[in-house]
């Protein structure tokens, strides 16, 4: 038989290399151009070099930024994969009503986070709020610099459960009855069949969540921007709102541009952590 041109094969990945391109590759060549410079998107540009990383380095701002970013990537992602497997461990059961659960708990994840940032802003609001009427008492869940973070994870956590329960869902289908009752003859419990069989053989699934969840958690910014707008005290000021900030609110485009390729650089090293991290650990061969 013979082999077909490589031009063949190129003009079928073409529409996907212009996307990544497009919307991937000149962007970030663009930011780090732009980094570069002192702008403020009308007048004229200002070539200064790394001072704008020398700034952000120096001036505690993007240190806060990514203290932040880290507290609530380790409250939200953690939880949200642990109650996601617990949640698709009692779904693959197919209990009566499982299907109806399934589409209830994906709903937040496909709505838009803005809209859910000012639902549930009115549900945490301190003095008409539905959960502080269901309390009974006031709290300033939004403008208390130490409650603001753990309530914005909450949300966070409330809309991607559904997501991750569903391809924990999946990998638990792939996983073959016949393990789990050689288990159960053995003498298994529920909990040791758990940790010593579903946990490892769902790595593939956890590493994909982990990167993918983690990559998400320090590009969030429409949902806490609707909540907390980034106070109070600058508390939930994660790094996408610092590259908003910068950009549109003191106009300092070289700054934000500077941001967000450390912000690139940063995903790029974690995800690299997590796929060595991952690699060894990995069980593909199920059968």
């Amino acid at each position: 038989m013979r082999p077909r041109s490589p031009l063949v094969a190129w003009l079928l990945i073409a529409p996907s290399l212009i996307g990544v391109t497009a919307f991937i590759l000149l962007p970030v060549l663009l930011a780090f151009v732009v980094s570069l410079y002192r702008w403020d998107l009308i007048g004229t540009r200002e070539f200064v070099g790394l001072e704008n990383y020398a700034s952000l380095l120096t001036g505690g701002v993007l240190a806060n930024s990514l203290l932040v970013t880290a507290l609530f990537t380790l409250i939200s992602v953690p939880l949200s994969l642990g109650l996601g497997l617990v949640l698709a461990t009692q779904l693959n059961r197919a209990l009566p009503g499982s299907g109806i659960v399934r589409v209830l708990v994906v709903i937040p994840w496909v709505c838009a986070p803005l809209a859910l940032g000012v639902v549930w802003k009115w549900i945490f609001q301190p003095s008409t709020g539905a959960l502080n009427a269901l309390l009974g008492m006031r709290v300033e869940w939004l403008t208390s610099p130490s409650l603001a973070l753990p309530a914005v994870a909450f949300v966070a956590i409330w809309q991607n459960v559904g997501y991750v329960s569903l391809f924990f869902q999946a990998g638990l289908s792939k996983i073959p009855e016949s393990i789990y009752e050689a288990a159960r003859l053995d003498g298994a419990g529920p909990l040791q069949i758990l940790r010593h069989m579903t946990v490892p053989l769902l790595r593939p699934t956890t590493f994909f969540l982990a990167v993918t969840q983690v990559v998400a958690s320090f590009q969030v910014f429409d949902m806490i921007y609707a909540l907390t707008g980034g106070g109070p005290a600058r508390r939930t000021e994660v790094i996408a709102s610092l590259v908003y900030n910068q950009a549109f609110v003191s106009f300092n485009m070289g700054t934000a541009s500077a941001v967000a390729v450390i912000l690139f650089l940063l995903l790029v090293v974690i995800t690299i952590v997590q796929q060595r991290w991952f690699g060894r650990r990995i069980t593909y061969d199920m059968s």
